[in-house]
């Protein structure tokens, strides 16, 4: 199930896009070349990005399949970004096919490949909405048809916080959506940082002040003081390569950052 709402003329390809700069990181090809231009210009002052970016691809995998282990079979995934194999969704069904995820972006051009990627079976939907309006995603049809909110609920917002600014209280809008999650209910949420690359994250950051959304990298006290509300599970807030690797891990020669943790709603006294 889909809910695009767009027209081909609401795609800005005027302006760089964090979600197509972050595809083109990854070496997808869905990004044009205002995208491609930014992406070089961050990557000329901090190479380090594709590292953190791959890196964060492979927290997502971890954690999801660390969702499902828990028991965990609803899943609402906020700035999907554009797809990139394996999703959340195919990561989940991997281990248990009834899980069920809801996608939500703010960026039309994920929604032309929703259909044919996002939306393998009737355990998954997408629609276009905006995390700053909590109410308006939490009451959406599709959430509405996918999510049980008297089970537990795992709220994934994977490299989205930093695309929201101080003034629109990100912590403001996780405790929204914190209210509304079931106990049992999860947080997966990484971060970018400027903790371990001084002033390039400065520079970094006037880059993405011409694309469509700015960057805000935050400390580790900043990022950790996010999940108030959530105990996390082991190790914590560490980079996203520290977060339970596997055998799989690809370990980078230097720090990537990014923090990743995963945090379980807390019991009510």
């Amino acid at each position: 199930m889909t809910d695009q709402g767009f027209t081909a003329d609401e795609i800005d390809t005027s302006r760089p896009h964090p979600a197509r700069m972050y595809d083109y990181f990854l070496g997808g090809r869905d990004n044009y070349e205002v995208d491609r231009e930014a992406a070089e210009r961050v990557l000329e002052v901090v190479p380090e990005v594709v590292l953190g970016a791959r890196a964060n691809r492979d927290f997502l995998r971890r954690a999801v399949r660390h969702l499902v282990d828990s028991g965990v079979r609803q899943i609402i995934d906020i700035g999907t970004g554009i797809p990139t194999s394996p999703n959340t969704h195919e990561i989940a069904h991997a281990v248990d096919p009834s899980v069920r995820v809801a996608y939500i972006d703010n960026d039309p051009i994920v929604a032309t490949h929703a259909g044919a990627r996002l939306l393998g079976t009737g355990n998954t939907g997408f629609f276009l909405g905006d995390m700053r309006k909590p109410r308006s995603i939490l009451e959406h049809p599709t959430i509405g048809e996918l999510i049980d909110v008297r089970q537990p609920v795992a709220l994934m917002l994977v490299s989205v916080l930093h695309f929201v600014a101080d003034q629109d209280d990100p912590a403001g809008l996780i405790a929204a959506y914190r209210e509304a999650l079931p106990p049992g209910s999860h947080l997966v949420l990484s971060h970018a940082t400027g903790d371990f690359h001084g002033d390039r994250a400065d520079d970094v950051a006037a880059v993405y002040k011409k694309a469509t959304a700015s960057l805000t990298p935050r400390t580790h006290a900043e990022v950790l003081a996010l999940f108030d509300g959530f105990d996390l599970v082991e190790p914590g807030l560490v980079q996203v390569h520290e977060w339970r690797p596997d055998e799989t891990t690809q370990v980078p020669d230097r720090p990537v950052g990014v923090y990743g943790a995963v945090g379980r709603l807390k019991e009510q006294a």
